[in-house]
């Protein structure tokens, strides 16, 4: 019997608190690193382009939505593998 998958709630936890580690509960490192890389970098690029008047959101904004598409990326991809998970196991 294969392992079971974590459960999403956790990994939708994980994602909020810590970007890419969704992934990484997945099994799936290298997304959660790609991730990561496009937050720093979408970070970087709003923060040096944003107006001085801008709020810290608004200088962090691209970061923020690869984060926010990490979050929900990771959930979806736990939500599957444990349902296919689940189908497996039931099987007679």
């Amino acid at each position: 019997m294969t392992k079971a998958p974590p459960n999403p709630y956790l990994v939708l936890v994980v994602a909020v608190i810590l970007p890419g580690v969704g992934q990484v509960l997945n099994r799936q490192p290298l997304r959660g690193l790609i991730f990561v890389f496009f937050i720093v970098l979408l970070g970087g690029f709003t923060l040096k382009t944003a107006a001085p008047d801008v709020s810290f959101v608004g200088k962090m904004a691209g970061g923020l939505f690869v984060w926010a598409m990490a979050i929900f990326d990771a959930y979806k991809i736990a939500r599957i593998r444990r349902a296919v998970w689940q189908a497996k196991t039931d099987q007679p």
